[in-house]
């Protein structure tokens, strides 16, 4: 009976031990994980230049972020980045309209604007889709299919091959986080 007890307490001490070893190795493979990726913060920021720094890539502000969405300050330095005039009469949708993430800890923007779907990835697929091939079956051989059609976030102009569509030329690139890097703009904090 000792000795069935005493293997019991082995057994359990060796369930333990493996526990134990188990969690350890877990615990620095997280570490190890943890580090490669930019601090993270659980602190609120309230400036969106200071966000991006501590966050590193995003595609929206989330709740750690408590500064206004699109202040005057980030908005002037949205219109020098775009190559726009600082100083215009732009009317407060334009502003509205205009928004902002975090990519290798710098803040870029894009103003939805005509036909700039800012808040889509990019659309990389070269298979077309339905409604491409539906329309050079009513349009053959056109020279160049309408966004229409193809949509928006399509990195590639298309035209109808007789009644089949083809890619005719890539019009964009895409950038780290997956969005057309065309309608997006690095901006930098005012000096």
């Amino acid at each position: 009976m000792k000795d069935m007890i005493y293997r019991s307490f082995l057994s359990m001490i060796a369930l333990l031990a493996l526990t134990i070893l188990v969690l350890s190795a877990c615990s620095s493979a997280s570490q190890m994980f943890i580090g490669t990726a930019p601090a993270s913060t659980s602190t609120a920021i309230a400036d969106p230049f200071a966000y991006c720094a501590a966050i590193g890539q995003i595609d929206a502000p989330d709740a750690r972020y408590t500064g206004p969405q699109m202040s005057d300050a980030l908005f002037k330095a949205y219109l020098k980045a775009a190559g726009l005039d600082q100083n215009g009469d732009y009317p407060n949708t334009f502003k509205k309209m205009t928004i902002w993430r975090c990519m290798g800890e710098k803040l870029y923007a894009c103003n939805f604007g005509a036909n700039i779907p800012c808040d889509s990835k990019a659309d990389t697929n070269k298979i077309p889709t339905q409604a491409m091939n539906d329309y050079c079956k009513q349009s053959h051989d056109s020279d160049f299919i309408p966004a229409s059609v193809t949509g928006h976030t399509t990195i590639y102009s298309w035209h109808c091959v007789k009644d089949a569509p083809a890619i005719l030329n890539q019009l964009g690139t895409v950038d780290a986080a997956g969005y057309q890097s065309s309608y997006w703009q690095v901006v930098e904090p005012a000096p």
